[in-house]
């Protein structure tokens, strides 16, 4: 049953992601004011972080650096640097988010989307994502392009409480 109830709260957590995705997608800045908090924090400006944190990603199908300590309340910029030949993305979220949006990727491969909590990079290039830590805990990020989530491309967020 806990299982069930899991499964269905992050269900619906990536359908309203999705949702969000349609009200500002084509090209249009995200407007951070409206940000809507996760269970793992909230979007923020990433001209406004206190914390640059580099995270390369390779074909090799890893994250580099693959665990991260954030303190609670952070507010951090993440450069997320494509080092490979094909794209790469960087998704914030819980695991079992993250699986849920992995099988969801799997049956529709070609699904765009576009979260501030998510970067796609291209090869050879990168991207950014501004997210203030709220919750300590465990979190993660991972590559949910078919095939990359399932050969290991995750990587961990431990959220330190704030003192």
């Amino acid at each position: 049953m806990r299982r069930l109830l899991i499964t269905c709260a992050a269900t619906m957590l990536v359908t309203g992601a999705a949702l969000a995705h349609e009200q500002h997608a084509g090209g249009k800045a995200f407007d951070y004011s409206k940000a809507e908090a996760q269970p793992f924090g909230i979007a923020a400006d990433p001209r406004k972080a206190r914390r640059t944190i580099t995270v390369d990603m390779s074909d090799t199908m890893r994250f580099s650096p693959a665990e991260l300590r954030i303190r609670q309340g952070d507010t951090v910029r993440f450069v997320v640097r494509n080092k490979g030949k094909v794209l790469h993305e960087m998704v914030l979220g819980t695991m079992a988010e993250l699986k849920v949006h992995a099988e969801m990727m799997k049956k529709h491969p070609g699904m765009e989307h576009d979260e501030p909590h998510m970067a796609h990079v291209t090869a050879g290039k990168s991207g950014q994502i501004g997210w203030r830590f709220t919750q300590a805990g465990d979190f993660y990020f991972a590559c949910l392009i078919p095939g990359h989530f399932e050969a290991g491309m995750v990587g961990r967020i431990i959220v330190e409480a704030g003192k």
